[in-house]
């Protein structure tokens, strides 16, 4: 067992046809978690069955259980599930905690990698490699590192954050936002909590770090439209300018689905913005966000991130429980 404790917390639901491959490159890592708890929210496929074999062979992961609360619930059920593992943990116990998606293939090194970048600066608050998919017809595999592989696509997404599917963090970092939001989003508004307080979100494509998505982000259970309208409410609900979202949307729509995936996230911002839908309740955050877009618009957002990044320090040192992490 590794000296670095860090524990990861799977919420899935009817990931038969993904899971193996996830609990393959997990229990294969070269330094595999101090716990592994997976939270079943409530299966209807053959997922708990894979799970309770994975559970006998391997002392650290420990299966939790939920009901059924009918169909998926985006967003806010998966950070629900999320805690349902959480809160049966002492966080104080680890270094390092991870939200993991069910269907991800890793590379070997992969949480080892962040471990060791993490530990060479400490403001790192969280962190991810990239996530690449499978272009149509691909086979159903991947060697590491991912340098050039044929048929496989990049998500392209942005290095000021930790991707979604595998938000590695520090337990301190991870206490001080106030762990996720429970809606759309939550894997955007952390990202900029961190920035907000000092530490630094980032993500690396780095072939040692890079990672197969076997359902690439956005597009929801049912199909892409559905899911880059949720994302354009989730740019809604953050906070997210108008201006910056339409520069947003015009970008993804470079990106698979070609047009129709900026169309849908448009769609899904104006909607809720003309519906006067909830936002995210901190106005100071919303500030803050904005005055990030703003300059990431002007200054570009590689040059605007490091800026902030560099700002920021100094309100990172001024608590001094980082210092004696």
């Amino acid at each position: 067992m590794s000296r670095r404790r860090y524990c990861v917390i799977t919420p899935c639901r009817d990931e038969a046809a993904f899971a193996r491959r996830t609990l393959d490159s997990v229990t294969s890592q070269s330094e595999p978690p101090a716990l592994w708890v997976i939270v079943d929210d409530g299966s209807k496929d053959e997922t708990p069955a894979i799970l309770a074999e994975y559970a006998a062979r391997f002392p650290f992961i420990r299966v939790v259980t939920r009901g059924d609360r009918g169909d998926r619930k985006v967003g806010g059920g998966v950070i629900d599930a999320f805690y349902a593992g959480f809160d049966n943990i002492d966080a104080n116990d680890f270094d390092y905690v991870c939200k993991l998606d069910l269907d991800l293939i890793l590379p070997p090194g992969y949480f080892a990698g962040l471990m060791n970048r993490m530990e060479a600066e400490p403001r790192i608050g969280t962190c991810s490699g990239k996530p690449y998919y499978f272009a149509s017809g691909a086979p159903a595999h991947a060697d590491f590192p991912l340098g050039g592989q044929d048929g496989l696509v990049s998500e392209k997404l942005g290095d000021e954050n930790a991707v979604g599917a595998s938000k590695f963090y520090r337990t301190t970092c991870f206490r001080e936002i106030g762990g996720f939001v429970r809606q759309v989003m939550w894997d955007g508004i952390d990202g900029h909590r961190c920035r907000q307080l000092g530490w630094i979100a980032i993500s690396w494509d780095d072939p040692d770090l890079r990672f197969v998505h076997l359902r690439p982000m956005g597009t929801s259970h049912k199909n892409w439209w559905t899911g880059r309208t949720r994302w354009g409410f989730g740019q809604y609900f953050m906070g997210t300018a108008p201006v910056y979202m339409l520069a947003s949307a015009a970008y993804r729509m470079t990106r698979p689905p070609v047009v129709v995936g900026g169309l849908a996230m448009a769609h899904g911002y104006f909607k809720s913005l003309l519906e006067q839908q909830p936002r995210y309740g901190d106005d100071e955050f919303r500030r803050f966000l904005r005055r990030y877009q703003w300059a990431c618009l002007l200054r570009g957002k590689k040059r605007a991130t490091a800026d902030l990044n560099a700002r920021q320090e100094a309100v990172w040192r001024a608590n001094a429980s980082h210092l004696v992490c």
